[in-house]
């Protein structure tokens, strides 16, 4: 199950929770059979008019779901009784050819992938959102100073804008991840209990193909039940994506302690952050991702060895990816709809940014010097020198310009204010600006009107 919290109820899902409601379920097993009847009809397998009537009935408001729940406990099978109400709420005559030469299975695995492709472009247009909110965010920050920080401490000077640009191109890959995995994943099966089509002869390969059609949707090569790597492909996929948010969170949880102060949540007049301490304004948004994210990182793990099941058929596999991808979903919905609101509403601190890239004295700006030397004394005599005075520093608690202007060679190679400058983070960023840039303009290229 999904890790929920006041969010949950708080922010829209964009109608991912009603994709996975049991109408929806049901309402698509309907178009399933329907596809099949209509794709049989053609194909010259059962009368044309019994397609018409079925076509007709596959309503969800047909179905007498209290006779489906009494039929389900006497007969203790998931879809049987499915088939029954819906033969009943057909015509006589083309109640017979409901369901015909088909498994449970082909249709109950064709509607998951119905819905699954469904949920999945919600996905792809929420995250689309996202990477505009991170676009703009990218911008407005492209010239505030930050420190780069390397194994938990300070390294190089960066801007934020190019660490939201670094997010940026990450997400992009998770994007182009879950597009491409559309044929190989969101597929149907028509090819009856074992997939090799034993009731329907050579015909069953042109109805499948049509029923593909129909429904707008690719179809398996073989459509094996054995064959669940694509679901574990897209649960690995989401995870990816997942991961991607979390990292964001992580920053933004760890980055809004009071110790950094550097960016915040936005807040809303009203919430409470703690029962017992008032002043608390706590990353509400961020823990919910972080949260969801670890536990659908465990299902993948699963998946792998349920889909290494033996033989050409296996319930306890169909039950477990039943049940994991619904959770995947359902724990990948939580993240998402978190990182729209905090991509859109994250505040950051530039002053603190500053502040904290100072917390040195310049000396994140050793590699700024070390290169500007390197051109006199060469790299690795250049980096044996400011490392000495850069320890030196450290260790002694001396402040780093006066260590530098000590040392004769440094002396001789610049003036006080020379150095001055060399110390300033906002002098060596790189192309962090200019990534920070250039980056959100892609994004707006691709997602923007």
């Amino acid at each position: 199950m999904a890790l929920t919290d006041s969010s949950s109820k708080t922010l829209d899902d964009h109608g991912i929770g009603r994709l996975l409601s049991r109408e929806v379920k049901l309402q698509t097993w309907l178009d399933v059979e329907a596809a099949l009847a209509v794709a049989q009809a053609e194909c010259g397998v059962i009368p044309p008019e019994a397609a018409e009537n079925i076509k007709a009935n596959a309503k969800y408001e047909n179905l007498d779901l209290d006779l489906m729940d009494e039929i389900y406990r006497k007969v203790g099978h998931g879809f049987v009784p499915f088939v029954k109400v819906f033969v009943k709420a057909c015509d006589p005559e083309a109640g017979k050819y409901i369901h015909f030469g088909s498994t449970t299975q082909n249709i109950q695995q064709s509607s998951q992938s119905i819905i699954l492709k469904q949920v999945n472009r919600t996905f792809l247009d929420l995250t689309g959102q996202i990477l505009l909110n991170l676009a703009d965010l990218a911008e407005t920050h492209a010239d505030s100073v930050m420190a780069g920080r390397t194994h938990g401490k300070h390294a190089i000077p960066i801007t934020y804008g190019y660490k939201v640009a670094t997010w940026i191109s990450e997400i992009r890959m998770s994007v182009e991840r879950l597009q491409q995995l559309e044929p190989r994943v969101f597929t149907i099966m028509m090819g009856g209990a074992v997939g090799a089509f034993n009731s329907t002869g050579a015909v069953g390969l042109d109805v499948q193909r049509r029923v593909g059609e129909i429904l707008g949707m690719h179809v398996m090569d073989i459509p094996s039940r054995a064959i669940n790597s694509p679901k574990v492909e897209y649960i690995n996929a989401l995870a990816l994506l997942a991961n991607n948010f979390h990292k964001v969170a992580e920053e933004v949880f760890q980055t809004s302690i009071e110790e950094f102060g550097e960016v915040s949540e936005g807040f809303k007049k009203g919430t409470v952050g703690s029962s017992t301490m008032p002043h608390k304004i706590n990353p509400k948004l961020a823990k919910g991702i972080i949260a969801n994210a670890q536990k659908l990182y465990s299902l993948t793990t699963v998946g792998y060895f349920s889909s290494a099941r033996p033989f050409e058929a296996d319930s306890t596999s169909n039950m477990l990816f039943d049940g994991i991808l619904d959770e995947a979903v359902g724990l990948m919905r939580e993240v998402i709809i978190r990182m729209v609101e905090l991509s859109a509403t994250l505040q950051v601190n530039a002053e603190r940014l500053a502040v904290n890239a100072n917390l040195n004295h310049g000396i994140d700006n050793s590699e700024y010097i070390m290169m500007k030397l390197a051109e006199r004394l060469g790299k690795d005599q250049a980096h044996e020198l400011v490392y000495e005075l850069a320890i030196d520093a450290t260790l002694n608690n001396r402040r780093y310009s006066e260590v530098l202007l000590a040392d004769e060679v440094v002396n001789s190679a610049f003036d006080t204010a020379e150095v001055a400058e060399l110390l300033k983070p906002e002098n060596y960023t790189g192309l962090s600006a200019r990534i920070a840039r250039e980056t959100a303009h892609s994004v707006r290229e691709a997602y923007a009107g």
